[in-house]
């Protein structure tokens, strides 16, 4: 792995009339990682993705990928990067391996090669069987796949791939996700933009959060989990009924706020001793005549740690 981050960018300024879609961010992603920029609408993830593939320059600040500077050396970034967008940019009325020879055409590619990568990349993603099929017939997995495959035509070293799920079914998701891995551990470094937690935590290396167009929390998802400072302990009950009593009796053994979904009548709170907690909650649950139905203790999700970064943090008018 390079020592070289194949993503550097300090400050990046980026206003639309008067929105900042970008206030001073800041980033860094080693070469041969995935790494996710996580954050809610309007964040600034796709602002930093165009910045970062030339399609827009930032106002100030500077950014390097690949070693090149994304605004004096722009046509160096640009051959030695892919970009998959949120919307599909294939042709549905051309087959697969139409649209591979197309974009390689495009790429200026000769024929010979073009082909050749074409039929390596409808292996390598699964879509031979279908290649001479149109794409109008693809599912949507399929389609997300031959996009990424059109991203990766020309070998880039990095691969900017914003919310390539969104608006996929969980089964296109996961094949999706399975194709990324395949990248991932062919070196290619990932820049993936997202607001699905839970991608970020299966793909990704590092996670950088973004909200009002800078980054608020970065590192791994479990050291973001860490950060949050404690265990969760889950309590189910058995009846309705049940559920102010074992909230009194876990927000006293815990001394935090506790979470109440009464529809699955499950509370949920943060403790530091998680064994001393969990034991201490069962036998005064015994003393109340609780009916219990599953006590579990848990590192927090990424979606807590998302929640309470965000919630911390004032997003500009």
């Amino acid at each position: 792995m390079s020592h070289t981050p194949a993503v550097e960018a300090v400050g990046l300024r980026k206003r639309y009339g008067t929105t900042d879609a970008l206030a001073g961010l800041d980033l860094v992603v080693p070469s041969g990682t995935v790494h996710g920029i996580l954050g809610p609408n309007g964040a600034g993830k796709t602002t930093t993705v165009r910045v970062l593939s030339t399609l827009i320059r930032a106002d100030s600040g500077t950014a390097r990928v690949a070693g090149f500077d994304v605004r004096t050396q722009a046509a160096h970034v640009r051959s030695r990067i892919g970009l998959v967008g949120q919307h599909a940019a294939v042709d549905e009325l051309l087959t697969g391996r139409q649209n591979l020879l197309l974009f390689g055409r495009l790429y200026h590619l000769d024929p010979t090669r073009a082909a050749r990568r074409a039929d390596d990349l409808l292996n390598a993603f699964r879509l031979a069987d279908a290649g001479d099929k149109a794409v109008r017939h693809y599912s949507g997995g399929m389609r997300r796949r031959l996009d990424l495959a059109v991203g990766l035509l020309v070998a880039p070293s990095v691969l900017f791939l914003d919310e390539p799920t969104t608006g996929l079914d969980p089964r296109a998701r996961a094949e999706v996700w399975d194709a990324v891995r395949g990248l991932a551990a062919s070196g290619t470094t990932v820049v993936l933009t997202t607001q699905y937690l839970e991608e970020a935590d299966q793909l990704a290396d590092a996670v950088s959060v973004v909200d009002g167009g800078r980054v608020i929390a970065q590192g791994t998802p479990d050291e973001l989990k860490a950060d949050l400072g404690a265990d969760r302990l889950d309590v189910t009950v058995r009846h309705a009924a049940d559920l102010p009593t074992a909230a009194e009796l876990l927000g006293r053994l815990s001394g935090a706020d506790v979470e109440t979904d009464a529809d699955r009548m499950r509370l949920s709170a943060a403790v530091h001793d998680r064994v001393g907690a969990l034991t201490e909650f069962l036998r005064a649950s015994e003393d109340t005549d609780l009916a219990i139905e599953d006590v579990t203790v848990r590192r927090p999700t990424l979606d807590e740690v998302f929640l309470t970064l965000t919630d911390r943090t004032e997003v500009p008018a």
